[in-house]
C-alpha cells in the first residue's frame, strides 16, 4: 500500500532514532507543550459542562460525550493557536544586502491544468521582469508545467504563453500523460530538470508571489541549512463577489494571529499548503514519489491532498519544515461563488480523509501525524457538530441545560476576538478602527450565516465518500439533477424545524442559529454570489 519503511532514505532512519533520544523537543516550537495542555484543558471543560447537565445516562449519551470530546479538541486547538499568535513575537525579517546574489539556482514551478492562461501570462510577464530588476533573472528559471488535456484549451493556453516562450522568459512544458496529476507533474520535472537547481518554488496558476518575496525566501533558506521547506503565509487576492470579499476579509482578520500561533507550536515540524513555498530540491526528492493508495477511489488511488503528505515525508527524511508567517507578497485567488467553494471543498474533503490511511506510515514525526489527523477532522468535525446539535435540540439526549453548547460558541468566538485584539491597537486613527470594527462585524455575521451551510455540505461530502463516490481531480462532471442553489439546504432546515416544533421537550431557540441560515439559503447564496454594487 505504501513505500516500505526499509526503502526509506537513511536520513529518515536517523531522524526516527533521534526522536527516541529526545529530538522531538528540538523540532517542535517552544509553545507545543502549552498548546497541547491548554487544548486538552479546554476540551475537558466542554465535556464536563455536558456531563454535569445530563439527566439520564445511556449508551447514546456515552457516544455523544465521546464525540463532543473529539470535536472539542478540534475547535479548542484552533482557539489556542489564535491566542498563542497574539503573544508570539513577530519573526524578524533579516533583509538580504542590496548586492546579494544567491549561491544556488532556483526554479519557479507554476502548475497549470485547464485554468485561463491569459491572466497568468500577464502576471508572469511582470514577474520575470521584476526578477531581472532584482538581479535574480540569471539564477532563476520560471517553468510552466501544464497538465491541460482538452484540445481547444491547449491551443488557447499555448497562444497566451507564446510571447513569453519566444522571449525566453519561461520554459513551457505540457505532459501528454497526466499520471499522478500535479504531484506527478512536479515529480517528472524533478527527474528531467531537478539536477540543475538547488531550490524550487511551487506556485499554482492562481497564486501570486512578488519577486521580492522570492528573494526573501531564497535568502532565508540559504541561512537555514537544515530547512527543507519554508512555507510563506498566503493572503487572498481582492474578491470580485460578496463571497469573495468575505473570504479575503476573513483571511486578513484571522490569518495573521493564527499563522504566528501555528508557527509557534509546530516549530520545525510544520506543514505545507501545496503552493507559495520554497524547498530544497534535495529535500523534495524524499517526497517526490508519493504512495498510490491500494484499492479504488475515493479512499484509494492518487492522493488528492498531497501537500500534507509531502511535508510529512520530508520531515521523516530529517528536513525541517517551517512557516514564515510574517512574510509579505504572497497571495492566491479564492472561489468567488459558494458553488465553486463547495466543489473545491469536496475534493479537499476526499483528499484529507485519505490522510487517515497515510498517518500510520512508519517513521513519521508525531506532529506530522497530528497534521494529517487534523486535516481529516477539518471535515469530519462539522457533520459531527451538526449531528450533536440536532440530537440535543430535539431532546434525544435529556439535559438540564445547554451550557456545553454555549461554551462551544464561546470557544468558536475566541479566534475572532483575537483578531480584534491583534488589529485594533495597531490602528492609529479612529477612521481605521471603525474600518476594522465594520469588517469584523461583517465577517462575524456572514460566517455565522454560512457556517451551517458549510457544515451540511461537509456532512454530505463525507457521506458520499463513505458510500464510495469519487469526485475525481478537478472534475468537470455536472450533477445529474440540477436543483436551484440553496433549496436542498432549505429543505433540511425545514425538516429540522418541523421535528423541533413537534417535540414538546425541544428548545427550538437553541437550534435557531442552525435552522435560520439553512431556511434562507435560497436567498443567501445568490446574494453572496453577486458582485457588490
Amino acid at each position: 500500500m505504501f513505500t516500505p519503511y526499509s526503502q526509506t532514505t537513511a536520513p529518515a532512519q536517523r531522524q526516527f532514532g533521534a526522536l527516541r533520544r529526545g529530538h522531538l523537543q528540538q523540532t517542535v516550537g517552544a509553545g507545543f507543550v502549552p498548546f497541547i495542555s491548554t487544548t486538552l484543558a479546554m476540551s475537558a471543560l466542554v465535556v464536563a459542562a455536558f456531563t454535569s447537565a445530563v439527566a439520564e445516562w445511556s449508551v447514546l449519551t456515552g457516544v455523544v460525550a465521546a464525540l463532543i470530546m473529539v470535536n472539542a479538541l478540534w475547535i479548542s486547538g484552533g482557539a489556542v493557536t489564535a491566542v498563542m499568535g497574539l503573544f508570539a513575537a513577530t519573526t524578524p525579517q533579516s533583509m538580504p544586502p542590496k548586492q546579494w546574489i544567491p549561491k544556488g539556482r532556483t526554479a519557479v514551478l507554476v502548475t497549470l491544468c485547464g485554468e485561463d492562461a491569459a491572466p497568468l501570462a500577464m502576471y508572469l510577464n511582470s514577474f520575470t521582469r521584476g526578477l531581472d530588476a532584482l538581479g535574480l533573472g540569471h539564477d532563476t528559471t520560471v517553468f510552466v508545467l501544464s497538465d491541460t488535456s482538452a484540445v481547444p484549451q491547449i491551443a488557447v493556453e499555448e497562444n497566451a504563453l507564446a510571447d513569453l516562450i519566444a522571449q525566453g522568459r519561461i520554459v513551457y512544458r505540457r505532459r501528454a500523460d497526466n499520471t499522478g496529476k500535479k504531484p506527478g507533474n512536479i515529480a517528472d520535472w524533478l527527474t528531467n530538470y531537478g539536477h540543475d537547481f538547488d531550490y524550487m518554488v511551487i506556485k499554482d496558476a492562481d497564486s501570486r508571489m512578488t519577486p521580492n518575496s522570492i528573494r526573501q525566501l531564497i535568502w532565508q533558506l540559504e541561512h537555514r541549512p537544515g530547512t527543507g521547506l519554508l512555507q510563506a503565509a498566503i493572503s487572498l487576492i481582492p474578491g470580485r463577489t460578496r463571497f469573495g470579499r468575505h473570504q479575503r476579509i476573513s483571511s486578513r482578520l484571522l490569518g495573521h494571529a493564527f499563522g504566528r500561533g501555528f508557527a509557534a507550536w509546530s516549530g520545525k515540524a510544520g506543514n505545507y499548503w501545496g503552493h507559495n513555498a520554497i524547498m530544497r530540491v534535495a529535500a523534495f526528492r524524499s517526497a517526490a514519489r508519493l504512495p498510490r493508495l491500494s484499492g479504488p477511489a475515493p479512499f484509494g488511488g492518487d492522493l488528492l491532498s498531497h501537500d500534507f503528505v509531502e511535508a510529512a515525508w520530508m520531515r521523516r527524511a530529517g528536513w525541517d519544515i517551517e512557516l514564515a508567517p510574517d512574510l509579505r507578497g504572497s497571495a492566491e485567488d479564492a472561489p468567488q461563488s459558494l458553488q465553486d467553494f463547495f466543489r473545491r471543498d469536496r475534493r479537499w474533503c476526499q483528499g484529507n480523509l485519505q490522510h487517515l490511511r497515510v498517518m500510520t506510515s512508519p517513521g513519521l514525526h508525531p506532529v506530522s501525524r497530528m497534521h494529517l489527523v487534523t486535516g481529516a477532522f477539518s471535515y469530519l468535525s462539522a457533520p459531527i457538530w451538526l449531528l450533536l446539535l440536532v440530537l440535543l435540540g430535539l431532546g434525544a439526549i435529556p439535559v438540564s441545560n445547554y451550557a456545553s453548547i454555549a461554551l462551544v460558541a464561546v470557544i468558536l468566538l475566541v479566534p475572532k476576538l483575537c483578531a480584534l485584539i491583534d488589529l485594533l491597537p495597531r490602528a492609529r486613527t479612529m477612521w481605521r478602527r471603525r474600518v476594522i470594527l465594520r469588517a469584523w462585524l461583517s465577517e462575524f455575521v456572514i460566517s455565522t450565516l454560512i457556517g451551517p451551510l458549510i457544515s451540511l455540505r461537509h456532512a454530505t461530502s463525507v457521506g458520499s465518500i463513505l458510500l464510495g463516490q469519487d469526485c475525481g481531480w478537478k472534475s468537470a462532471r455536472k450533477a445529474r439533477l440540477m436543483v436551484p442553489a440553496g433549496w436542498p439546504e432549505a429543505a433540511v432546515g425545514l425538516v429540522i424545524l418541523a421535528l423541533a416544533l413537534a417535540n414538546p421537550t425541544t428548545s427550538a431557540l437553541w437550534l435557531a442559529p442552525v435552522i435560520v441560515p439553512l431556511i434562507i439559503a435560497p436567498m443567501l447564496i445568490p446574494l453572496l454570489n453577486r458582485e457588490p454594487i
